[in-house]
């Protein structure tokens, strides 16, 4: 169905005690076709053996068949099956590999097993999405037995949100459930008694946390407590409110004592409060810490919390709070009904009435009166954190051999298997692998499902209307519009030519201008300020490839803010503060940014390993993606890494200064305002004011601009995964060439016929296609979370020649279309409306040109693009891939490769 919609949102979701499968779109017909599809799948799936053993586990011969991909017909590929018993049986599956991807990932790890020991006995001591060591024992009739016992009617919880008829979505429900007979399900056990100290210790490390902090800096430490019955909408409540007192920002007293004092580099994962099981838990945790530094971090808490039970929050630290809670009713996003239901599932699956848990207003009257009476918060800290008998210490320590020991697990298990085998046994894994391959090679029949048709795509662009003036000689965009009284506001000041040097530190100079604080004010006051009067302010690095270049860039800061109207003069004066007056010299505060930021960039790369990839392939294409390696890529990843471990910053306090001297100048600066017509003048005034404050000269260029050449190459960086990412990345077009739509269209009929199968059904890859951007122009391939990455990159090549001699039909055609119409036409916030022209200058007119091209392209035009660029850029060597994981021996061996090692300067264009 994600090719016959045009849904904005498909997923499906699995907690520790129930699943949840969501979609949006904003077609009635396709709501109604995808709510009957996907009730169709919960409630009567076929769950077949062969779907079980692709998606979940199987033992299978490396080389499960010897195929032969044979692309002499205009049908489908053909494959030669003929077994392969020569090559060694493995574990393979979709969900398995992904999970061991996903024990790549310390956090995940520390978040997921915390919470597991924290609830022994209940359904919530085990992993949601599956332990790897695990999965291999299920079986084909546990999860057959495990559907019958669970997802039936009498189990199930029904959501809609939005403006469709709400008469027709029950009665079309009623319908599809009325043949069912109430039936009893198997109770869940999700209640712990509160009575038991609990202490657990787990080893493990990620080797390549070591180039982030000193070795002897690798422990994390979590202390977890049992709170609440979630069935108390005002206590679940009042415990997020806690959450964000004790936790949340530079003026948080858990920050100050755990972060600022530089015991750790930031929060441990589970930190925060959890209202997602039946009892709820609240954990305060910390990563980056010594080992013997682990009491000083259990007694500093203690100390902060006894501190606080004594004395209390400062008054105006709960009004920042509750003035957040308003404006978050207030800014409504693209995804607000998503965002409804995810809040409500836990609760609505423990009895707890979906409404109570939404009435925010009703629990901020009732907070108000607890207040005026004392004591509020300190008695919770004293039930719930101090006098607590339930409480978790959960300690990760280094294990450099942690991966090996995976390994080894991974191997021993099998070896169980395999020495329980018969030769029937092994006759059927030949068989079944041989069947398998044969039904992923089978053209599927669809026609049973619904789908939409070109007719349901409107001809015609969304129009933005948009107004332009000028303040103080600055370019300004006015969206004016409903807002609920909010103003969002929006400036780029675009850069000068800088040296690769200088322009490594811009992320750095982003975040510092919000994390420092001034000469005159701490960054805990000024966060304080933020959090009273505005939604949340933001400064960035900005890349924007030229609509009709893909050679010409232009690089910025952005800033970007929002308030409630009656707030808008303090959301200004902050901005020209926090610009005007950051100071750059608390070494002590820009340490723990540095050592946080290298933190959380390296581990980001387990999770978007495949972003990683596409970045720093591409970086070696086109200046756009070279800016961004630099500023948000491996480059970057290794050079806060290194940051990090320096102890004389003044070097580093001297760039800063020396860009904060260049940038955020008036000459420089656009601006765009999003607000109430109400509200413009006001704005008006406020943005003159603003802008007048900022220096007037240009900042100078500090090198050369050089022509950009493209260069081409194939690099590989071994990580510590236990699976892989890929990307293959060639040069396209701008966006204003006409062939940016048919390469668009390509690479949709290329993932949803060729690729996804190869790599995900067959390869067993989480994930992985082919996309095509058209702001950037770049054609990329890419695998996600892939355990055979070579075997992937091959398939990249096949793809070419498969489009080549494939025949669409006319519905594949209407097909791909859709899947990119989705994103087109997907609901935006009211804040990202005028965007595209303001960042990148798209204009309407210029969106219905290029929407006119999608709807324009014909089976010639794919053929012509695979040839044109594709097929070209193959035979002469035109194009770049990066591999990010596990140690290969082939790729070491076989030429033309670079090997980066971690923490080694990158080889970027």
């Amino acid at each position: 169905m994600l090719n016959r919609s045009l849904a904005t949102f498909m997923n499906a979701f699995t907690a520790s005690d129930y699943t949840i499968y969501p979609f949006a779109t904003t077609n009635s017909t396709d709501y109604g076709n995808l709510r009957d599809v996907y009730m169709d799948a919960v409630f009567h799936p076929k769950l077949e053996k062969l779907d079980f053993i692709q998606e979940g586990w199987r033992l299978e011969h490396e080389a499960p068949t010897g195929t032969q991909l044979k692309l002499n017909t205009a049908s489908d590929s053909e494959w030669i099956v003929g077994s392969d018993s020569t090559t060694p049986i493995q574990f393979k599956g979709i969900v398995y590999n992904e999970m061991k991807g996903q024990t790549s990932d310390a956090g995940y790890l520390h978040y997921s097993r915390a919470q597991q020991a924290m609830f022994p006995g209940t359904a919530y001591e085990h992993s949601s999405g599956g332990d790897p060591a695990c999965i291999t024992d299920l079986t084909h009739e546990q999860l057959l037995a495990f559907h019958r016992a669970h997802y039936h009617p009498s189990n199930a919880r029904f959501y809609t949100y939005g403006n469709f008829p709400l008469e027709e979505h029950l009665a079309a429900i009623h319908e599809k459930i009325n043949g069912f007979e109430r039936a009893s399900i198997p109770s869940v056990n999700k209640t712990i008694q509160a009575s038991e100290t609990f202490r657990f210790i787990f080893s493990l490390i990620l080797t390549y946390n070591k180039s982030v902090s000193p070795p002897d800096k690798q422990t994390r430490i979590s202390l977890s407590f049992l709170t609440n019955d979630s069935k108390d909408t005002f206590e679940t409540f009042s415990m997020r409110l806690l959450a964000y007192l004790l936790l949340d920002g530079h003026a948080s007293p858990m920050y100050k004592a755990l972060i600022d004092s530089n015991l750790g580099s930031e929060f441990s994962a589970n930190t925060g409060y959890d209202a997602s099981t039946h009892i709820g838990s609240f954990s305060i945790g910390l990563q980056g810490v010594k080992e013997s530094d682990i009491e000083v971090v259990q007694n500093r808490i203690r100390s902060v919390l006894e501190e606080v039970r004594q004395n209390g929050f400062d008054s105006k630290r709960i009004e920042a709070a509750i003035h957040q809670m308003e404006l978050g009713q207030k800014h409504k996003t693209a995804d607000f009904g998503l965002t409804i239901m995810h809040g409500i599932t836990s609760g609505w699956f423990d009895g707890v009435d979906p409404i109570d848990q939404l009435e925010i207003n009703k629990n901020i009257a009732r907070l108000k009166q607890e207040l005026a009476e004392g004591k509020f918060f300190e008695s919770r800290i004293d039930k719930y954190l101090i006098a607590n008998p339930h409480t978790l210490t959960y300690i990760m320590k280094p294990d450099a051999s942690y991966a090996t020991n995976l390994a080894s697990e991974e191997h021993k298990r099998l070896t169980k298997k395999l020495d329980a085998l018969t030769d029937a046994d092994k006759s059927e894994i030949i068989s079944q692998g041989e069947a398998l391959m044969q039904s992923q090679n089978k053209t599927q029949d669809l026609s049973c499902l619904p789908t939409l048709h070109m007719k349901d795509i409107s001809p015609k662009q969304k129009r933005t209307v948009l107004d332009h003036s000028g303040i103080c000689n600055t370019p300004v965009q006015w969206r004016t519009t409903s807002t609920n009284g909010i103003t969002y506001f929006r400036a780029i000041s675009t850069l000068p030519t800088l040296p690769k040097e200088l322009k490594l530190y811009l992320p750095l100079f982003c975040d510092a201008l919000l994390s420092l604080g001034t000469h005159s004010q701490t960054m805990a006051e000024i966060d304080d300020e933020i959090r009273l009067y505005t939604g949340g302010l933001r400064a960035s690095t900005t890349i924007s490839t030229n609509h009709s270049d893909i050679n010409h860039v232009e690089e910025g800061i952005v800033l970007i803010g929002n308030c409630l109207d009656r707030n808008m003069d303090k959301m200004y004066d902050i901005l020209t503060k926090v610009i005007r007056d950051t100071n750059f010299d608390d070494t002590e505060k820009l340490k723990t940014l540095i050592i946080g930021n290298a933190s959380a960039l390296v581990n980001s790369v387990a999770d978007a390993g495949h972003v990683f990839a596409r970045t720093f392939a591409g970086s070696s294409l086109t200046p756009a993606m070279a800016s961004s390696e630099l500023l948000s890529g491996m480059t970057q990843v290794n050079f806060m890494s290194d940051l990090a471990t320096k102890e004389d910053l003044s070097d580093v306090v001297g760039k800063l200064k020396q860009i904060a001297s260049i940038v955020l100048k008036q000459s420089s600066l656009r601006v765009a305002v999003t607000c109430g017509e109400d509200a413009v003048t006001q704005n008006e005034n406020a943005l003159s004011r603003f802008i007048s404050s900022l220096p007037e000269e240009q900042g100078q260029p500090l090198s050369e601009s050089h022509l950009f050449v493209p260069q081409f190459r194939k690099t590989f960086f071994p990580l510590p995964f236990s699976v892989n990412f890929s990307a293959k990345v060639l040069r396209g077009v701008p966006y204003t060439h006409p062939d940016g739509a048919k390469l668009q269209v390509l690479s949709s009929l290329m993932t949803n016929h060729f690729l996804h199968r190869e790599i995900r059904e067959k390869n067993g890859a989480y994930g992985g296609g082919a996309r095509y951007a058209g702001l950037n122009g770049l054609f990329s391939f890419y695998s996600y979370r892939d355990p055979r990455t070579l075997e992937t990159l091959d398939t990249y090549t096949d793809a070419v020649k498969w489009v080549k001699q494939r025949a669409f039909t006319d519905q594949e055609m209407t097909e791909a279309k859709l899947s990119i119409f989705q994103g087109i036409d997907a609901p935006q916030s009211v804040s990202e409306e005028g965007m595209l022209q303001f960042v990148n200058g798209i204009s309407d007119e210029m969106r219905q040109w290029r929407r006119e091209g999608f709807l324009g392209v014909t089976q010639d035009d794919v053929k012509e693009m695979a040839d044109k660029y594709l097929e070209k850029a193959v035979q002469e060597g035109q194009y770049s891939i990066a591999l990010l994981g596990e140690s290969n021996d082939k790729i070491a061996m076989e030429q033309g490769w670079h090997i980066n090692q971690w923490g080694e300067a990158t080889d970027q264009a």
